[in-house]
């Protein structure tokens, strides 16, 4: 019961310092630590997988939600970062005479 309330406490003392971090972040830096960001997500998701094989009724289920969470967070990443990339990118002598 104690190590519960340890994890809760740390889950929700997480959960408030990245929302402080990122509401103090100006808006034109998002994308690039959004990319950056990837390989802890990257991190997350192993150690998804971890719960998802070692823990009980309740890890796994926790763990099985850390998984699809964090995978839709390193896509939803590199998608954002493809697309930024892409602005810098010369265009085709076609796309540019339309």
């Amino acid at each position: 019961m104690e190590q519960l309330i340890l994890l809760l406490f740390v889950f929700v003392m997480a959960a408030f310092l990245g929302f402080e971090l990122i509401q103090k972040v100006p808006s034109q830096l998002h994308t690039p630590l959004m990319s950056g960001s990837n390989a802890i997500s990257g991190i997350t998701v192993v150690g998804a997988l971890l719960a998802v094989e070692s823990g009980g009724e309740l890890g796994k289920w926790l763990g099985f939600s850390a998984l699809i969470l964090a995978t839709i967070n390193v896509v939803g990443g590199y998608m954002v970062t493809n697309r930024m990339l892409s602005m810098f990118k010369k265009k085709d002598s076609k796309e540019a005479g339309k």
